[in-house]
């Protein structure tokens, strides 16, 4: 919106202001929109996805229209109910947020060739049946708000895994997925997983200050000092946790936002809760089936019942072809092996987890724990 407000500078002096100044500067968005995807790198592959919501885009530009904001009125519009449930967050993330095929494959753990193939299908299909992209009805929203939701939390998630907002393709990318989370709510305040998945950023927002030491050193969530948490963006999650909680329908990301605040607990007691997170990770994994929860479950349950536990249930996990480069795995295992005093095979999951890092942060990290835990003389620790 920004260039078409200067757009506007620039032209309405001279000949005048349009009769209906809303519905021009919405089209001269949607025209800058379509050029702008179609300069970038993934412009090519998003520009006909967006050419066909384009119409739509000025017919409901005049209107009074039940989603107030342009970009997620077009996210609602990308949820149509006929595209592939799999495919509506990519198509979202692609065709309105401007990720490309490797970011969204590494968001949804798939190869980037085979989320580009699964996209150019969704789209070959759009322009065959000849779907028809309509703004839809606010009480059509909650059918479509599942891939929504999750296309904002991808988004958030590439910002918030650059902490220090040095990388321009992310920054504010965190920012910009709190505030569309934050509409969301308002348009659908009864829905409980817009609540949840709210509650889940600004829980993990609140940490950010934690993330990095006074040096610009990585600093992982047990170690973080709980004074650097903002009270008042967890305050702000916690109420919209206990909102969604009354609702009496949970679901993936009200159990997400559930993990993330017995994690903040740890301000108030000194203590982290696992056997508590445990029962939430239980929970999440018979819901969602998720590998990346049955890790976070694993690194859970060798907390509660010791490293053996947990390395069984990562071991189990080995075969997944989808982990293969999962940093994430990798560390987690490296780190079970260390406390169990493997130091040549800590050494080895230490050095793949190394190699598929991109945070020149988390990697000296690593590289910290490689040198300590990897010895071959390194103690086993509870």
């Amino acid at each position: 919106m920004c260039d078409a407000f200067a757009a506007a500078l620039a032209e309405w002096p001279q000949s005048g202001i349009p009769r209906t100044p809303e519905a021009w500067l919405l089209t001269v968005a949607r025209r800058k929109l379509v050029d702008a995807a179609r300069r970038r790198q993934t412009g090519e592959e998003a520009a006909p996805t967006l050419t066909l919501l384009a119409d739509e885009f000025e017919e409901a530009a005049g209107a009074e229209a039940a989603i107030p904001d342009e970009r997620l009125r077009l996210m609602f519009v990308c949820a149509h109910p006929a595209i592939d449930s799999g495919v509506r967050a990519p198509l979202i993330l692609q065709t309105i947020l401007g990720f490309d095929a490797a970011a969204i494959g590494s968001a949804f753990l798939v190869a980037p060739a085979t989320m580009g193939q699964r996209l150019v299908r969704a789209k070959s299909r759009i322009r065959q049946t000849g779907i028809a992209f309509r703004v839809p009805e606010r009480a059509d929203l909650p059918e479509r708000l599942e891939a929504v939701l999750e296309a904002i939390y991808a988004a958030f998630t590439e910002g918030w895994s650059d902490p220090a907002g040095t990388e321009a393709r992310r920054r504010n990318l965190a920012e910009e997925g709190i505030w569309l989370g934050h509409l969301v709510v308002s348009l659908l305040p009864d829905q409980p997983e817009a609540l949840g998945l709210l509650a889940l950023m600004l829980h993990a927002e609140a940490r950010r200050a934690a993330r990095r030491d006074a040096e610009g050193e990585f600093v992982p969530l047990g170690a973080q000092d709980p004074a650097r948490w903002d009270e008042a963006l967890i305050a702000e999650a916690e109420a919209l946790l206990l909102a969604a909680s009354r609702m009496s329908s949970p679901g993936r990301f009200q159990l997400e936002a559930a993990v993330q605040s017995a994690h903040a607990a740890r301000r108030l007691s000194g203590r982290t809760d696992w056997a508590a997170i445990v029962q939430i990770y239980d929970a999440l994994l018979a819901l969602t089936g998720s590998v990346v929860v049955a890790i976070n479950r694993a690194v859970a349950l060798a907390e509660v019942d010791g490293p053996e536990v947990g390395l069984k249930v990562l071991d189990a996990l080995q075969d997944d072809g989808r982990l293969a480069q999962y940093q994430p795995l990798w560390a987690a295992r490296a780190e079970l092996l260390a406390r169990l005093g493997s130091a040549a095979a800590a050494r080895e999951a230490y050095t793949r987890a190394i190699g598929l890092e991109a945070d020149p942060a988390v990697r000296r990290y690593l590289q910290g724990r490689l040198t300590s835990d990897g010895r071959d003389d390194a103690p086993a620790s509870a």
